[in-house]
């Protein structure tokens, strides 16, 4: 792509476009934002966005690289500071989108170069302008480890100084003016001491970026004068006034770099990843006959469906349904629109809209109407969306879709202090994080003490293509997207933090792997965990359901959904039970979070052994319902968490749907009454071992 490149003259912004160049982009042009003339600031502004010092020297910056430099005034200020930006024409945010509508009206740009690190501040606003100007943010640097990142960029030949100290160990008369190479043990030191951020990423510090591989010609300071901006006697604020420069050329050989292998790639050699003997095979269908049931059938898809709203304000919605039979003159986005409108009609009636959802579950009949499905999605949310998982499995024909989704109503306590404050990740620049989000949905939605996550596939996130090796590389890189994501809602948490977890996979011999990998990964987090903490407590980890449905996005193998709680794993609560019923195994599970605001259950009903006779299929829904009201039962006195989701995936080719949903809805209300929770019923092509049915419940 055709990019122009945000800068600064620091080093992040030169270090982010050499990644740029390595992706094989090309760097059109430059851009950079200045203090206005009339503010009586020739150096440095007060500003949320933008570094300022060391701006007089920007010209001989873009000489130096040999492009054209394109430059406007910072005239606005930062008006609007909340998490989520919205277009406010006095914001300072607004002299960037002039500027870069005239870099992309004048180079025809296609890309934007971003040196954010860890700030979601500068990032949202960046994306903001990036998105109405249509154009891709670039940010390789995001999220980036910084110890790492600092010897990459010393490693990969950048020459910066330092020109502004602003942090408790740095003093402008010994700092000023110093190299990256000379100060990177000095800010490691501090790092440890203080919990400086090695990169700046807290403004403890700011450079200038004198020479780098791309530069033609480096950048020679000739004379500079130190400015106190404040004489603090702990943490004393200056910078350098560049007083005098010079260009002057350089070898022939110093033009080319080399670029540290690509931080997105992994390679899956792990010896100790492998299934247990028992499951390396999947096993065979065994056939199931049953006797006629009593209930009345009717098509599982046409039933609206709600829990209660909890005690905390949370709500769940099922059988949300686009119908769709081209014969009848309908097309694909008028049934869509109609499923919405429905949707949004039954929350009207609870005193909820679309904004209050914060998590999408969306079965598709057929992943060729994915495109079809989201141009419509993406017109009813607006710019912080719910997490979503989106995968096709086997619903009845005449369905385009089905959804059903968590909403939460955003309460104001007293004093004016949000109780369960709502908080989204939203990242759309291009990374070695994780993946963008390539479509209508959020990475993660955090309220309260809980991520609700969207779905994860294996793209490697530099160039959004799914990654080569097959299975087990594909299970390893989306499990770290889903890792990652988690740290970077909230730093210290880990998979461990999960409470609840699906994990589609499309193809039986995956079922293995899949827990396999899970298995691995948990155990390193315990192992960090005690060598933390205690090592005689086990950390109660999240309920994992694996399924095999028949298609997922860009052809995936496997995606992983979870949800997590900021919680001590370790003082979570568990119950398992199991019962025989009828022939059949019943197990249960459930998981408390030590906070007690939820708790996820899980129960499973196997086939021991096959019978030449009939079974009956109401003794054992109306025992699995009994031992699902038992877990509940045995949530601590302090959870006051309502059950809000009932789903049921089941083998498609066992089971009648009708039948079953009619079944469940019966013992459901008979058992929890007005606490009856949300059913969702997701036919499936698999499940593991002799499962027939594994349902897996929230209660928030």
């Amino acid at each position: 792509m055709r990019v122009v490149a945000l800068i600064s003259g620091g080093k992040d912004s030169c270090y982010n476009m050499m990644q740029c160049v390595a992706a094989g982009h090309q760097v059109v042009a430059l851009a950079n934002l200045r203090p206005a003339e009339n503010t009586g600031l020739t150096d440095e502004l007060d500003s949320y966005m933008y570094q300022t010092v060391g701006h007089h020297a920007i010209d001989l910056y873009a000489e130096a690289l040999d492009l054209p430099l394109y430059r406007g005034f910072i005239k606005g200020t930062s008006v609007n500071t909340g998490r989520v930006y919205t277009t406010c024409q006095e914001d300072e945010v607004e002299d960037l989108y002039d500027l870069l509508k005239l870099v992309k009206d004048k180079e025809g740009v296609e890309a934007v170069s971003v040196g954010a690190i860890l700030s979601d501040y500068q990032r949202d606003r960046v994306e903001d302008v990036c998105r109405r100007l249509n154009l891709q943010p670039l940010a390789y640097l995001w999220r980036r480890n910084q110890e790492t990142l600092l010897k990459e960029m010393i490693s990969s030949n950048i020459q910066a100084i330092i020109i502004k100290v602003a942090a408790l160990g740095l003093d402008p008369d010994k700092h000023l003016g110093k190299s990256l190479d000379q100060m990177e043990p000095y800010l490691l030191e501090l790092s440890k001491k203080y919990g400086v951020h090695v990169c700046g990423e807290g403004g403890e510090y700011e450079t200038f970026t004198l020479d780098c591989p791309l530069f033609k010609k480096k950048i020679v300071v000739d004379s500079a004068k130190v400015v106190v901006h404040s004489a603090d006697a702990f943490a004393p604020v200056a910078y350098l006034h560049f007083l005098k420069l010079h260009l002057e050329n350089k070898g022939e050989s110093s033009g080319t770099f080399m670029i540290n292998s690509c931080s997105c790639e992994v390679s899956c050699n792990d010896d100790d990843i492998f299934p247990s003997p028992e499951e390396d095979e999947p096993q065979k269908s065994i056939p199931v006959i049953w006797k006629s049931l009593k209930h009345n059938s009717l098509d599982f898809t046409e039933t609206f469906g709600s829990s209660g709203r909890s005690l905390r304000g949370y709500q769940w919605f099922s059988g949300i349904t686009a119908h769709f039979l081209p014969s009848k003159g309908k097309n694909a986005q008028e049934a869509a629109r109609e499923a919405f409108s429905s949707l949004q009609a039954n929350m009207d009636s609870e005193g909820l809209k679309l904004k209050d959802i914060i998590l999408v579950h969306l079965y598709v009949k057929s992943m060729k109407d994915f495109d079809v499905i989201n141009s419509v999605y993406v017109t009813e949310f607006d710019l912080c969306p719910p997490a979503r998982v989106c995968v096709e499995t086997l619903l009845p024909d005449g369905v385009l879709f089905y959804i059903d989704c968590l909403a939460h109503k955003c309460d104001v306590a007293m004093d004016d202090v949000l109780r369960d404050e709502k908080l989204v990740m939203h990242v759309q620049s291009i990374s070695h994080w994780a993946p963008a989000s390539i479509g209508p949905y959020s990475q993660s939605v955090k309220v309260g003490d809980v991520l609700y996550c969207a779905g994860q596939i294996a793209l490697v996130p530099c160039t959004m293509q799914l990654v080569s090796g097959g299975i087990w590389t594909e299970t390893v890189v989306s499990l770290r997207h889903v890792e990652r994501v988690l740290q970077a809602m909230r730093q210290e948490t880990a998979l461990h933090h999960i409470i609840t977890a699906s994990c589609y996979v499309t193809k039986s011999k995956y079922i293995p792997i899949a827990h396999s990998v899970w298995q691995k990964k948990l155990r390193e987090c315990k192992k960090v965990e005690d060598s933390e903490t205690y090592h005689d407590v086990t950390a109660v980890c999240g309920l994992l359901a694996v399924v095999v449905i028949s298609h997922l996005p860009r052809d995936a193998a496997i995606e992983w959904h979870v949800v997590a709680v900021v919680d001590d794993p370790l003082k979570r609560k568990h119950f398992a039970t199991k019962m025989l019923s009828e022939g059949f195994q019943i197990e249960c599970e459930s998981v408390e979070s030590s906070s007690a605001s939820c708790a996820s259950v899980s129960v499973r009903l196997s086939l021991i052994s096959p019978s030449a006779s009939q079974l009956d299929l109401d003794q054992p829904l109306h025992d699995l319902v009994a031992v699902f009201r038992q877990a509940t039962e045995k949530l601590s006195e302090d959870c006051s968490a309502s059950p809000l989701s009932f789903r049921a995936f089941f083998k498609k080719d066992v089971f009648d749907a009708e039948t079953l949903q009619t079944g469940l809805q019966e013992y459901l209300e008979k058992y929890l009454g007005k606490k009856t929770p949300a059913l969702i019923l997701v036919p499936v092509v698999d499940l593991p071992g002799k499962e027939l049915i594994h349902i897996t419940c929230w209660l928030s």
